[in-house]
């Protein structure tokens, strides 16, 4: 199990905040929604799927990235398993998850299924998702992973707040774990991640973000 785990509050009715980046987990406005918009629509998904399609993330959180790109995954009638890879430092308790995504019920049978056979960290292998948690600080462990991802969630806590996972030298092994014609997107639209992003070979464009963000950030591999 996690040697760290998350620590955190709940605000608001039920959503979960990082004690130790002082950041929410998802949005305050609609996390469903603004996982979808930013990190799947800006992955061009579901019209990207195709078999064997990996996701890589930077920072697991509630789960709700993972479990949203599932469901998207199988009512999209894709045949095998959705390849999901997460690196995350600090491991959020399966009881935790579980109470952050009582807040989506649209996700209820999705969780279930999940968090039935979560132990907390490690690997998960079902007929239509194989996941694995890669456990501690990204900027080790994504040089030693031998994946690369067809689409990346950039997903870890504010760049002001966490900027350990925003460096240009994780956005270059984020390239660098990348396939031809990959794609990565996040929420932020900070001019030091889209630089770093073009720096490591990225085509970066700044789209229309979630809610009351304006701008967030896409990004893709050339062929």
């Amino acid at each position: 199990m996690a040697d760290q785990r998350a620590e955190l509050i709940w605000r608001d009715g039920g959503v979960p905040v990082s004690t130790r980046f002082d950041d929410p987990y998802f949005s305050l406005e609609n996390g469903m929604a603004e996982t979808r918009h930013v990190f799947l629509a800006g992955n061009d998904l579901p019209v990207r799927f195709r078999p064997g399609f990996r996701i890589a993330e930077l920072g697991f959180g509630t789960g709700l990235n993972l479990l949203s790109a599932w469901a998207l995954w199988e009512q999209s009638g894709q045949p095998g398993a959705l390849n999901f890879t997460t690196f995350e430092a600090f491991p959020m308790a399966p009881v935790d998850m579980a109470q952050a995504l009582e807040a989506f019920p649209d996700l209820a049978p999705w969780a279930a299924r999940f968090l039935a056979v979560w132990p907390g960290t490690g690997r998960v292998e079902l007929d239509t998702l194989h996941f694995e948690m890669i456990e501690g600080d990204a900027r080790v462990t994504l040089p030693a992973w031998q994946g690369h991802a067809d689409a990346w969630f950039l997903d870890g806590f504010a760049p002001a707040k966490n900027p350990e996972l925003w460096g240009d030298d994780l956005l270059a092994e984020v390239a660098g774990h990348t396939a031809p014609g990959g794609m990565a997107a996040t929420y932020t639209a900070a001019g030091f991640v889209r630089r770093g992003l073009e720096a490591a070979g990225f085509a970066v464009e700044r789209a229309p973000g979630f809610g009351r963000k304006r701008h967030m950030t896409r990004a893709r591999m050339p062929e």
